[in-house]
């Protein structure tokens, strides 16, 4: 399984990432990802579709327990301290239910690249 960053839907949805076949089966999702995707999203026909599938994938840490923000406030400090600058807690705590959840994380974010360095975050890049 991996989990799915906000950055990788917005690629999907722009058509310059393509998922196929069996590969959704290995996706995951989390309440911080949905969140950040639906607040970007406009109305219409093919969104509203999108949303129903994304509502339906396997969802990790659902609900979040009190820890894992916790977690994500320490990765954030920690970060910091070995020089690394992390632009967005929303990202300290996906990347928190990755490492909790020992699942990659798939993204194109450079704050992931950034929390991977000092932390245990297993990444999987598209770049």
């Amino acid at each position: 399984m991996i989990l799915v960053d906000t950055s990788i839907w917005i690629e999907i949805l722009r058509g310059r990432v393509v998922v196929t076949g069996d590969d959704w089966l290995s996706l995951v999702t989390c309440g911080p990802v949905v969140q950040e995707v639906f607040q970007g999203l406009r109305p219409g026909p093919y969104n509203a579709a999108f949303q129903d599938s994304v509502l339906n994938m396997p969802r990790v840490a659902d609900p979040l327990p009190l820890n894992t923000f916790l977690e994500a406030a320490e990765l954030f400090r920690f970060c910091r301290a070995k020089g690394y600058t992390v632009r967005s807690s929303t990202d300290c705590l996906i990347a928190a239910i990755a490492i909790a959840h020992r699942l990659p994380l798939w993204h194109c974010d450079r704050d992931f690249e950034a929390i991977a360095k000092a932390t245990a975050l297993e990444i999987h890049s598209a770049n």
